[in-house]
C-alpha cells in the first residue's frame, strides 16, 4: 500500500487526500495547526467542502518529522504564501531522493521561482535532492471532493517520476496526464488566477459573455507569449494546465479569483475583497510576480498590468478596462 502525507489541510489538500485514501492509499495529513487537525479527525468532515466525508482510516499529525518518514509521496498542498516556510521546515526530515508532489499554484515574488522550485531550493540548502513533480489542471477541490469527473497533468522532466505520480493519483473519476514542461505547467497555474481576476472585475462592472470570452482568449495568449520567452513548450498552454485551467477559473462559481474580481469591480478595496471571500485568493499574491516576469522577459501583458494598476489604485476598474479597449489596433 503506498504511503502519503499530505502537507496542508486547506480544500484542495483535503479533497485529495481524500481521494486517495478512497482509492486504497495510506493517508497522513500533517498540518501545523493542531485545531485544524482535531476537527477533521473528529468530524470527518471539512467546513468548506459540503457534503464531503473523509474515510476513517486518514490519520493526522502536527509532527512534520512524523509525516515526512517512511512515505512514498509527499504531497505539498499548503497555500503558495508558505510553500517555502512548510519545505524549510519539513527538509532535514526528506530522505535524499524522496518523490514529492505540489500542488499550489503561485510564484514566489522575490525569487520568482514556482513552487517546485522553492521546494528543491530548500531542499538544496539541506544538501538533498528530490524528484519534485507539478500536479495542476481544471482541478475545483469541491467537484473532486464529490468524485466529479476531473483530469489533470503531472509534469516533471524526469518522466518516470511523472509515471509514477499518474498511476498513484489516477482514479475511475481522476484522470493524470503526465507532460516534461514542469515550468510551463506551473506557470499557467499561477498566472491563470490573475486572469481570472480580471474576468471577475468585467462581471462587476457589469459586462457579459463577449468580454468574457475576450479576457480569456487574449490572457492565454499572454500567458503563452510569458510562457515562450521562458523556454516553455507551447503546446503546454493550449492543453489542461494552460487553457483548461484558465477556463475553469475564469468560468466558475467556485473561483476564489473570480469572485474576488467581481468584488474589485463592483468597487471594494482588495483588503475587502480578501475578507469577503474568506479564503486565499491565490492571484492577488501571483500578481507581484507575474508583473515582475513580464517586465524581465520583456513580454507584452497588458491585461496583467491593468490588474495591477487597478489594485494598486493607480485606475479605477472602468478606467482600466476602457484603456484595454483603446489600445492601438493590431493583428491577433
Amino acid at each position: 500500500m503506498l504511503k502519503i502525507a499530505v502537507f496542508g489541510a486547506g480544500t484542495w489538500g483535503i479533497a485529495l487526500a481524500r481521494l486517495l485514501a478512497a482509492n486504497g492509499r495510506d493517508v497522513t495529513v500533517w498540518s501545523a495547526i493542531p485545531a485544524e487537525l482535531k476537527a477533521l479527525s473528529t468530524t470527518r468532515r471539512h467546513p468548506n467542502l459540503p457534503g464531503m466525508e473523509l474515510p476513517s482510516s486518514m490519520h493526522y499529525t502536527a509532527d512534520i518529522a512524523e509525516a515526512c518518514t517512511g512515505k512514498d509521496i509527499l504531497l505539498f498542498a499548503v497555500p503558495s504564501p508558505f510553500v517555502r516556510a512548510t519545505a524549510k521546515k519539513a527538509a532535514p526530515h526528506i530522505p535524499d531522493g524522496q518523490l514529492i508532489v505540489e500542488v499550489a499554484k503561485g510564484i514566489e515574488e522575490k525569487t520568482l521561482m514556482t513552487m517546485s522550485e522553492i521546494i528543491e531550493d530548500e531542499l538544496a540548502r539541506q544538501k538533498r535532492t528530490a524528484r519534485v513533480v507539478a500536479l495542476s489542471g481544471p482541478t475545483h477541490a469541491e467537484e473532486v471532493a464529490r468524485d466529479m469527473p476531473t483530469l489533470i497533468v503531472a509534469a516533471s522532466e524526469d518522466e518516470a517520476a511523472a509515471k509514477q505520480v499518474q498511476k498513484a493519483f489516477s482514479t475511475p473519476t481522476f484522470r493524470v496526464y503526465t507532460n516534461t514542461d514542469r515550468r510551463g505547467t506551473e506557470l499557467g497555474g499561477a498566472v491563470k488566477n490573475v486572469i481570472a481576476l480580471a474576468v471577475g472585475i468585467a462581471l462587476g462592472l457589469g459586462y457579459g459573455d463577449n468580454a468574457k470570452a475576450a479576457l480569456i482568449t487574449r490572457g492565454n495568449a499572454e500567458l503563452a507569449r510569458l510562457g515562450a520567452a521562458m523556454g516553455c513548450k507551447p503546446e503546454t498552454f493550449s492543453g489542461l494546465s494552460g487553457m483548461g485551467d484558465l477556463i475553469v477559473t475564469c468560468t466558475s462559481m467556485h473561483s476564489r479569483n473570480l469572485h474576488a474580481g467581481m468584488l474589485l469591480g463592483r468597487g471594494q478595496s482588495a483588503e475587502q475583497a480578501r475578507a469577503e471571500v474568506g479564503q486565499v485568493v491565490e492571484g492577488m499574491n501571483a500578481l507581484p510576480a507575474a508583473s515582475k516576469l513580464a517586465k524581465k522577459y520583456k513580454v507584452d501583458m497588458p491585461i496583467v498590468q491593468s490588474v495591477e494598476a487597478i489594485l494598486n489604485g493607480r485606475l479605477p476598474a472602468a478606467g482600466a478596462l476602457a484603456a484595454l479597449m483603446g489600445r492601438d489596433l493590431k493583428r491577433e
